[in-house]
């Protein structure tokens, strides 16, 4: 009898653990809730809109772990001795806010306890919104401050382009995807990254070419900014576009592009942005020198450097997912 109660009782802690770690962990939508109320009684203290604060802190996110930003409600990371001044000899994260004033610290108050605490949201936020306040309120001002802490212009730009895009959609919940074609084309795909290319000297091919006919339409798989348009000697006609995850996305080898589809514009999934050719490999105007298709390539940035990965696996999760839908 007492070993069927000890089943019963570990069961129940078991169910009872259980419970409690799914309801610690936040939803995803909880998460931008959460997040969007922080932003916004920045914005009410500081006059300083909502989206920039959102931009600072997605790109936050994506350049640090990756596994964090799951679960933290703001991502912003700032060094200790930043927070703190760099001559302070307290090393605690929490310290009053005098004596953080005392060594010149980047460190604020921002929830009214008096305590620059770098591990608190909240004092986060007011911290950076008064680091952009020291330059003034105008979008001119805030690159210039963003230039000032970053020190990295594709930086500077992927947060300003963030902004924009929340701007535009008013939301964060920003996570849609769709294939870079229709789904009633009529084309093919397979995992060609990594493959070699000879044209232009010995190089691998950074993406994966979709076989489909002339014109059909090219769709932007994202919501993003408009980053490059034009063409490349490699790329033919092609059209860049980087997200909120610090990621671009590149069109190559079109025929031709959508009418008013200018650098700088918001896009969101399934925008047509352009149309399948075989431009490339020569000067402006070179095309046929291969089939049709669309090469979509993706690129990550970690705040330092941008690399190619493979788009295989996200094409066919983009592919399935809409067809479901």
């Amino acid at each position: 009898m007492k070993t069927l109660v000890s089943i019963l009782i570990l069961g129940m802690l078991l169910i009872c653990s259980i419970t409690i770690e799914a309801t610690e962990t936040p939803s995803k939508e909880g998460l931008f809730k959460e997040r969007m109320a922080l932003y916004k009684k920045t914005e009410a203290l500081t006059q300083i809109p909502w989206y920039y604060f959102a931009a600072i802190d997605q790109y936050e996110h994506n350049v640090n772990d990756e596994e964090a930003s799951k679960t933290d409600i703001i991502g912003i990371t700032i060094p200790l001795e930043k927070w703190n001044g760099i001559a302070n000899p307290n090393e605690a994260n929490a310290q009053p806010i005098a004596d953080v004033d005392l060594f010149n610290g980047f460190g604020k108050d921002g929830n009214g306890d008096n305590y620059a605490d770098r591990t608190n949201d909240e004092d986060i936020l007011y911290a950076f919104a008064e680091f952009i306040l020291n330059n003034g309120w105008s979008k001119q001002d805030i690159k210039i401050a963003l230039w000032n802490y970053y020190q990295r212009e594709l930086t500077v730009q992927s947060i300003m382009n963030m902004a924009k895009v929340y701007k535009t959609f008013n939301t964060l919940n920003l996570e849609d995807n769709v294939f870079p074609v229709p789904l009633h084309a009529n084309y093919s795909y397979r995992n060609t990254w990594g493959s070699p290319r000879g044209f232009g000297g010995r190089r691998i091919h950074e993406g994966t070419d979709i076989f489909a006919n002339y014109g059909v339409p090219v769709r932007s798989t994202t919501y993003g900014v408009i980053e490059m348009k034009g063409w490349n000697r490699f790329g033919g006609w092609r059209i860049g576009i980087r997200d909120t995850h610090n990621i671009y996305h590149y069109y190559a080898h079109l025929n031709g592009f959508e009418k008013n589809v200018e650098v700088g514009n918001v896009v969101k999934p399934g925008d047509v942005v352009g149309y399948v050719g075989a431009s490339g490999y020569g000067p402006p105007g070179t095309s046929g020198k291969f089939p049709p298709h669309l090469h979509y390539g993706m690129y990550r940035d970690n705040g330092k450097t941008e690399w190619s990965f493979d788009p295989y696996p996200y094409l066919k999760k983009w592919e399935r997912l809409e067809r479901v839908k």
